[in-house]
């Protein structure tokens, strides 16, 4: 069966489709289970399956449109990252204990899209605990790049990714808060949009089987997933907006526009090089490219600046945050092997492994201490921006590489121009804009000599998300966009 003109096509161009009555939300729902169904065994991004109930939600879609009702994802297909509560099926992150765990109730993001007129078609996969950029556990298997299956579809949102650059549907929804969605949306050539921290409610994004109660995560947030950039808007407005259990009794959600709506007025800081984790030639110039490129638009465009704040310290900074959190919840076996680790660490060790042992052993004092450092950064992130509207950046130092499952990420490597690096080092392109709670959006630049994705972020103020996802979309329509993988040519 070949493919519709529909199965590419983003969100935004299907919702004129559908108003239009170019085509049926049934027909969209069919045409990507149908791609499901036809290429999956070979990529397997989608872990659960849900069509009945999609198919049931489309029908009720068509419908709706037929009365004249508008939602803003009315009759479109989406896929739902694997850690997301949804009301019957199974929510596992990848733990083959919690194999058979299914929540009574959506999570507050999933109830949102839905009441907005989304189509579920099912759940995404993962690696375990989500604590990966390769998708894979015991009870789902591995999910592979449509680029190149054998190599990583990032993660730890790699199945949205994979599902978004097979085309499953046009919007997906993932989470982030060591590049989970813009590591997958880079190594598949896709868009995301790691939102301000806390913009979108977390409640059901919850590790089984503890409660969906509202709840903040330290730098965690999720996010839209999409092959458009305007498709990220999209979602992201749904998503967005204080838990009316907690945050929305008092406060409302007004998010300031775009500080410019064309290319010309933009002020715009490009970083390609960080001293203690290189990007590669491809990815550097990939941003040459751009950089030219939003010159050539008429866009102010600087190499550096005496505002930025010191790569290293930040870096360090970050492993140290990101691992005190999520250190808490290591067996307490793995806790004992850091803390041996960490007490014959010598003070003059900055290695960035150095700095994760101290983050999973450090004690709460230290961590106070950290935070009143991140609010220093906080403070130099806000005076950069008085002169630049948004900084652009890689996300990782290569495109996507061969799947790697060994056990022990300190010990795998990442080739970077001929010279091996330790794998978790990566954490410090996409910690730039983590670690202070920053908009960040990942936008693909086309393909590598060897067919893979290639792309950056875009980096903006807080809580000013539409600056990167309007120059986001500028990007797209001046240079163009996403390029479907070859091998869903049919």
């Amino acid at each position: 069966m070949a493919k519709s003109e529909f199965s590419f096509k983003g969100a935004v161009e299907l919702k004129a489709a559908l108003t239009a009555k170019k085509v049926s939300a049934v027909e969209l729902a069919q045409d990507a289970i149908d791609r499901i169904e036809r290429h999956d065994g070979k990529v397997n991004a989608i872990c659960v399956r849900d069509f009945d109930r999609a198919l049931s939600a489309a029908r009720e879609a068509d419908a709706a449109l037929a009365r004249g009702e508008r939602k803003p994802l009315l009759g479109l297909p989406v896929t739902v990252k694997e850690s997301f509560n949804i009301a019957g099926l199974p929510t596992t992150w990848g733990w083959t204990p919690q194999k058979d765990f299914k929540p009574a109730e959506d999570a507050l993001s999933i109830s949102r899209v839905k009441n907005a007129g989304g189509v579920i078609l099912g759940k995404t996969n993962v690696p375990v605990g989500l604590g990966d950029w390769q998708s894979y556990n015991d009870i789902y298997g591995t999910t592979n790049n449509p680029y190149d299956l054998g190599r990583t579809p990032g993660g730890s949102s790699g199945g949205s990714s994979a599902a978004l650059a097979a085309g499953y549907g046009p919007l997906s929804l993932g989470s982030d808060i060591g590049g989970s969605l813009r590591v997958p949306a880079f190594h598949c050539g896709v868009y995301a949009h790691k939102p301000t921290y806390n913009l979108c409610p977390t409640r059901g994004h919850t590790p089984p089987p503890f409660p969906a109660i509202p709840m903040e995560r330290d730098m965690a947030v999720i996010g839209p997933m999409a092959r458009s950039a305007a498709d990220l808007t999209l979602l992201l407005d749904v998503m967005a907006g204080p838990d009316p259990l907690d945050l929305g009794v008092g406060y409302r959600l007004a998010l300031p526009d775009a500080r410019h709506s064309g290319l010309k007025e933009f002020r715009l800081l490009v970083i390609d090089s960080h001293p203690l984790l290189p990007a590669n030639a491809e990815i550097r110039g990939a941003i040459e490219a751009l950089a030219g490129r939003l010159t050539g638009a008429g866009a102010s465009v600087a190499r550096e600046s005496p505002l930025f704040p010191d790569f290293r310290e930040a870096s360090r900074l970050y492993m140290r945050m990101l691992m005190g959190f999520l250190g808490a919840f290591f067996p307490p076996d793995i806790l004992a092997g850091a803390r041996a680790g960490a007490a014959h660490l010598s003070a003059e060790d900055k290695s960035l492994a150095a700095e994760r042992l101290r983050g999973m052993t450090s004690s709460h004092q230290a961590w106070v201490f950290d935070e009143g450092a991140r609010a220093g950064l906080r403070a130099q992130w806000r005076q950069l921006f008085r002169t630049f509207d948004a900084v652009i950046c890689p996300i990782m130092p290569t495109p996507a590489y061969p799947h790697d499952h060994s056990p022990e990420q300190e010990k795998r490597r990442i080739n970077i121009d001929g010279k091996d690096h330790v794998y978790p080092d990566q954490l410090a392109w996409p910690g730039i804009a983590t670690l202070t709670g920053l908009p960040a959006t990942a936008v693909p630049l086309g393909l590598s000599k060897d067919g893979l994705p290639v792309g950056v972020q875009i980096i903006g103020p807080f809580l000013e998300d539409r600056t990167p996802l309007r120059l986001a979309e500028l990007i797209e329509r001046e240079f163009g966009g996403f390029t479907p993988p070859k091998m869903f040519d049919d």
